[in-house]
């Protein structure tokens, strides 16, 4: 592919340098020019004084060039492309019946300036006719384009995993890879913007060696070609292939003295084709974080145009088929993958090592320069990857970084944390009376709650700091006082006042802490980042961490991390000079401080460099109560689930059930027990609907013991877009759960093929959780769902499911609170459809009264016992569905 990296203007002494070169590498050339071409609808012919001649204007749309072109050999040709463009576009070549080329084309600096890239392209023999266009969007202008033959080169090949390959074209310096005997990546080369711009088939000579490697995902053998020649500095494309691994690691490195650079590609290739047969092909766009409601997009693979945050999947929803490229470091570079879709089976694709863009990774200047001052200047190694489930290439790719970034933070080994967080409701107004209200809540009002180790976690987020430090001590003894854990909030990284002062605990001021950009302090998020490496900050973080640790909270919730990871003018620790060198300087002492003191979960961060430094993390921030809140964060579940192989747990936000319907609040409580963790959001210590929703759902064993096993939802299928998908499943104990949503304002009804979610054609048990509904399938679950609703299925073969209680003194039904004082619930396994009949009895037998009540979903309405005499009693309670059941009752 050979890409020129420079946009150069263009000029008579140029255009003879290029072409001379072209003569001496490739023999002899032929030139075409556009005007020259058959022109389709709007396609013009203009003036353009910087060019050979004319110049082709207005394409894109339904207007096109074609340019017939004849060689006298079938096999691989440069082909030099000369434009011009004021802005990025981008040109698609479809060469006779192939597979069409996307070519993203830089700016070349103005419509009357050209400038000129590099591609690889096949031809056969005789005549073919080059087809120019861009269906989906504007392209730019094209003036003409030089073929010269490739030569064939000598060919070294490197075998990996079952019947897979790199082969590589020493002559040429670009390489194929081949999975299963087909090859998936043609002629990618790599490059390095250094004191100059290295480009991998520019180099004049390539030497190859291999040795034994052996790293933290496993051993195997490392090739190295070694390129010189032609540059002030040397280059080395180095391939990892792995024992018994389908897989293989790529990498480029720049050498000798002064090899420091700022941005490096080990892969660029404009001719990415994965095979993948007929079907939905896609390509997902993955974003740094998690902050400004951004989402997750599943493109069509034509329609592909975007830069991806440390990998992508481009895979074949129908079949399910898959190929994974991504980043497996995260300690000095941000990295890009850029798709760029040039039909329904091809991609131009770049890594991009030192990618930076506002809108996805929040910086407003280029990327740091990397390893100043050293011999050598290695990319992250990335992984290619084939896979028959693309699901399953997204979990092998986040495994690869769990190991080769293993965790800094110490392991959590009890079991999955659930819990409250302030900020769902209470938000602003948070005091001591209202946590403690709270923690009763649950103690008393909604004791089946819990998590497997019969605790919650109550965490007090922003504005906690309307108590004193002897009221969150107070917080801390009342919540342990009720088998609780105590959590708290903090963004150690952001300056919320914005103007100078004392930082607390310390002799700095915050204006020697803030982190600059183009000379003034970086402001994102309506907050100063603060220069994690600045002694300031550390001491601002050494400072909160012990008031927290001295009034006994173990757990907290660090937000706005991204801030820390911002590219800067410069750093205090000037030895450090990108955003992700100085995040991990300032996440490693963060967890230092800590000290294994703390449960650790990180809300806004960046989506996987943060692995090492915490135990959970939020797939999506600020979602509330709607369907669309559940929604937006189920699609960041849907396509970054894979993320719970590199954090302990995902936490979908806190789930606020509110004033909205019952099925709002079902579809936003299921949305966590698929994304991994549940964290509940309302104010509990007022009065309102969301008591008794909360009685209700979030003391349904059924759906607690999902929620609390580890059990791993995966999408049923990814072709979603922008949304989320509506059909997630797990198997765990030999029990198949099937997540199902309806985010629409109509019913819908889901027939669900059950081979698409790996079961066999035997008869099946289903039960529906929330309602405790039962039947029987075969070969299709057919599931109809109201508006904005949710349900979630147990399908096994054999009985009934019967999923055991994690809690010996807390049954499926119970009376609550119990004791209470002045009224009482009953909370029944399953929705009550009628009438509930209560009768009273004494220690001695005797009927102290009865009535009848009504049952609200699974909990009755409110008992009074004001009048009663202190003392225990037993309740029975008939249903239609039920008969009698008995309870015990203690009235204080």
């Amino acid at each position: 592919m050979q890409e020129k990296i420079t946009k150069e203007k263009f000029s008579v002494k140029g255009f003879l340098t290029v072409i001379a070169s072209l003569f001496a590498l490739y023999g002899s050339a032929q030139t075409y020019e556009f005007e020259n071409g058959t022109r389709t609808n709007s396609a013009n012919i203009q003036t353009c004084d910087a060019c050979s001649g004319k110049i082709v204007g207005n394409l894109g749309g339904d207007s096109s060039v074609s340019v017939n072109v004849t060689v006298s050999a079938t096999g691989w040709y440069n082909l030099q492309l000369f434009y011009c463009t004021g802005d990025p576009r981008t040109i698609r070549l479809t060469a006779g019946s192939a597979t069409a080329i996307a070519i993203p084309c830089e700016s070349s600096g103005g419509w009357s300036t050209a400038a000129s890239k590099n591609i690889s392209v096949y031809l056969n023999s005789g005549n073919t006719t080059l087809l120019w266009d861009n269906t989906s969007s504007w392209a730019p202008n094209l003036d003409k384009f030089v073929l010269t033959p490739i030569a064939a080169g000598t060919l070294q090949t490197v075998t990996f995993g079952t019947n897979n390959s790199i082969v590589y074209n020493l002559g040429n310096k670009t390489y194929d890879v081949k999975f299963n005997g087909a090859t998936v990546i043609a002629k990618a080369s790599a490059y390095a913007f250094s004191d100059q711009q290295y480009v991998s088939s520019n180099f004049a000579t390539a030497v190859y060696t291999s040795e034994s490697f052996t790293d933290n995902i496993g051993s195997g053998t490392k090739h190295i070609f070694t390129l010189s020649g032609n540059y002030t500095l040397g280059m080395q494309q180095i391939f990892y292939t792995y024992t018994n691994k389908n897989y293989l690691a790529v990498q480029v490195v720049l050498t000798g003295n002064g090899s420091n650079c700022y941005k490096m590609s080990p892969l660029t290739s404009y001719q990415v084709t994965p095979n993948f047969g007929s079907g939905d092909t896609r390509a997902v766009f993955v974003p740094y974080d998690n902050d400004a409601w951004v989402r997750y997009n599943a493109y069509p693979l034509n329609a592909a145009d975007f830069t991806a945050s440390e990998v992508t999947n481009i895979y074949n929803n129908t079949n399910r088929k898959g190929l994974v490229i991504g980043s497996l470091e995260h300690t000095k570079w941000k990295t890009g993958i850029t798709v760029n879709g040039g039909g329904t089976s091809s991609a131009y694709v770049s890594v991009i090592a030192g990618w930076t863009k506002k809108e996805i990774t929040r910086d407003t200047r280029g990327h740091g320069w990397v390893n100043v001052g050293q011999t050598s200047c290695p990319s992250p190694k990335v992984i290619i990857s084939a896979n028959d489930d693309w699901r399953s290439g997204f979990e092998e790719f986040a495994q690869a970084n769990a190991a080769l970034q293993p965790k800094y933070i110490f392991d959590w080994t009890a079991p999955k944390p659930i819990g409250w967080n302030s900020w769902g409701a209470m938000q602003t107004s948070i005091n001591l009376t209202k946590v403690n209200a709270v923690t009763d809540f649950f103690h008393d009002d909604c004791p089946a709650y819990k998590t497997e180790d019969n605790t919650l976690f109550i965490d007090l987020d922003s504005y906690w700091d309307n108590m004193t430090d002897a009221q969150l001590a107070q917080f801390v003894t009342y919540a342990k006082s009720k088998g609780f854990k105590a959590g708290i909030y903090w963004a150690p990284f952001v300056d919320w006042g914005k103007y100078n002062r004392q930082v607390e605990g310390s002799s700095y001021s915050y204006n020697q802490c803030w982190t600059t950009v183009n000379g003034a302090p970086f402001e994102l998020d309506g907050a100063y980042a603060m220069d994690p490496t600045s002694p300031g900050t550390k001491a601002r973080i050494h400072y909160f961490i012990n008031r927290f640790k001295a009034a006994g909270f173990e757990m907290v919730k660090v937000d706005f991390l991204t801030h820390a990871s911002i590219e800067a003018d410069s750093f205090v620790n000037y030895q450090l000079h990108t955003g992700m060198e100085a995040y991990q300087e300032g996440m490693k002492y963060l967890i230092d401080e800590i000290n294994g003191t703390m449960l650790v979960e990180a809300a806004i961060s960046p989506n996987i460099a943060t692995g090492p430094y915490v135990h959970v993390r939020r797939i999506a921030c600020d979602a509330y109560s709607s369907i669309g809140d559940t929604d937006y964060t189920l699609n960041s579940t849907t396509y970054g689930w894979w993320q719970n192989q590199i954090y302990d747990y995902l936490d979908a936000d806190h789930v606020v059930f509110g004033t909205v319907t019952a099925g709002e609040n079902r579809a936003r409580l299921l949305s966590s027990v698929v994304t991994g963790t549940i964290t509940s959001g309302d104010d509990f210590s007022v009065a309102g609907a969301w008591k008794a929703k909360a009685q209700s759902l979030l003391q349904n064993n059924d759906v607690m013991n999902v929620a609390r096993a580890d059990v791993n939802f995966r999408p049923a299928d990814g072709n979603t877009g922008y949304n989320a998908a509506n059909i997630f499943s797990a198997t765990h104990n030999d029990v198949t759960y099937v997540a199902v949503f309806n985010y629409s304002n109509a019913a819908v009804t889901n027939n669900i093929n059950l081979s698409r979610l790996g079961l066999g054609s035997g008869n099946y048990t289903v039960k529906e959780l929330y309602s405790g509904t039962t039947s029987t399938t075969q070969g299709t679950l057919s599931v109809q769902l109201p508006q904005a609703d949710a349900a979630l299925y147990a399908i096994s073969l054999g009985s009934v499911l019967s999923t055991p209680s994690y809690f010996k003194t807390a049954a499926t039904n119970y009376v609550f609170p119990n004791p209470a004082s002045t009224t009482f619930q009953i909370k029944f396994d399953h929705t009550i459809n009628g009438p509930v009949a209560l009768s009273m009895y004494d220690t001695a037998g005797k009927e102290v009264w009865k009535t009848t009540i009504v049952a609200e979903d699974m909990i009755t309405s409110e008992v009074p016992v004001n009048n009663l005499a202190k003392g225990v009693y037993m309740i029975k309670a008939s249903t239609t569905e039920n008969g009698v059941q008995n309870f015990k009752f203690v009235k204080k």
